[in-house]
């Protein structure tokens, strides 16, 4: 549905629309002729922006095709953003990830055409935002880091130190923004590391990631509309338990290094007091651990379903950490019901 705003502004003609409407913004967008994008807002209001201007780029072609994998773009119109919520890191990555609303899939497309040509980044846009939605951000930006940060495909030892750097500094403010929303230091630092944590920089020198928990999350996202941040803060500790025997050496070096893990404890004791300490850390941001706790219950056939959505999704690219096959997904949700 669209908001109606007047006219020009500066000799602009500026049209404001709601978020998600990605083919009502294509219309509009021929409609004004439009030839640049400005995304006002967080990840989905970019991601939205980007789609659009997909669309607008090659008007003859269905984008939804894109996130189908059925083609490649060729052309995007020129995408910037100010943003209002530190999360997504949409303002500087290639990627955008939108729903198919008659279906209920959601799903990404990353190239660098779409790639945002500027964004205004202000702490004090975001000093409004309910807490719940800033540490949703905040465990976004986090995963961003991690699902690069959880590979088999080699690393290097100046990503992994950008990368733990970055995993304290949002863990350190997240906390002082769950007690004092209104903290600028804290919001300028999580704000700059969302965008540090996607725009590629902490991919460097290995494999690109493993992002299963991002696509575990999409289907859930999908299927009962949850906060992507507190949807992946509730699947990652069972996604978690299931693949860290596969990367032992990673997930000892982030409960070292990360969490601060001290102690005689064998690799796979010290591993799991990491993962149990990430927990607590979602716990006191008000974050959920579990299905139970971000307030959804599957049954036995919609975990099925998600899994085999979360497969096709894939396309064959099933994990860095651990390739995981159609069970391992279903026991990812299964194990992330909660007791």
């Amino acid at each position: 549905m669209r908001f109606d705003l007047p006219g020009f502004y500066n000799g602009i003609q500026v049209f404001l629309f709601k978020a998600a409407e990605v083919y009502e913004g294509i219309a509009l967008g021929k409609q004004a002729k439009a030839d640049f994008l400005l995304a006002v807002g967080g990840g989905s209001v970019i991601d939205t922006a980007k789609a659009i201007a997909y669309g607008l780029a090659e008007p003859e072609k269905d984008v939804w095709e894109l996130f189908t994998n059925s083609r490649t773009a060729k052309k995007c119109l020129p995408v910037a953003s100010i943003l209002t919520i530190a999360a997504a890191g949409s303002e500087t990555s290639k990627g955008c990830v939108i729903t198919n609303t008659q279906t209920g899939e959601k799903r990404a497309y990353n190239d660098n055409l779409a790639r945002p040509l500027f964004a205004v980044m202000n702490p004090n846009y975001a000093k409004t935002l309910p807490d719940y939605q800033t540490a949703s951000g905040c465990v976004d930006i986090m995963m961003h880091t991690m699902e690069r940060y959880f590979t088999n495909g080699g690393n290097m030892e100046i990503t992994d130190s950008i990368a733990e750097g970055l995993l304290r500094t949002v863990m350190k403010n997240a906390v002082i923004l769950h007690e004092d929303p209104l903290n600028e230091d804290a919001r300028a630092e999580v704000m700059w590391a969302g965008s540090l944590a996607h725009n590629d920089l902490t991919g460097c020198g290995n494999d690109g990631g493993d992002f299963m928990s991002h696509k575990l999350e999409h289907e859930m996202g999908g299927m009962f509309d949850v906060t992507h941040g507190a949807g992946l803060a509730a699947v990652w500790p069972s996604w978690a338990r299931l693949v860290y025997k596969n990367a032992l050496p990673r997930f000892v070096r982030y409960a070292k290094n990360v969490m601060g893990i001290t102690g005689e404890g064998s690799d796979e004791e010290t591993a799991l007091i990491g993962i149990a300490a990430m927990e607590n850390f979602y716990r006191q941001i008000g974050m959920p651990v579990n299905f139970k706790e971000l307030g959804i219950d599957p049954t036995d056939a919609q975990i099925t379903e998600m899994a085999e959505r979360c497969m096709e999704a894939c396309a064959g690219q099933t994990g860095s950490a651990k390739q995981l096959t159609l069970q391992d997904m279903i026991s990812i949700y299964q194990n992330a019901r909660g007791k």
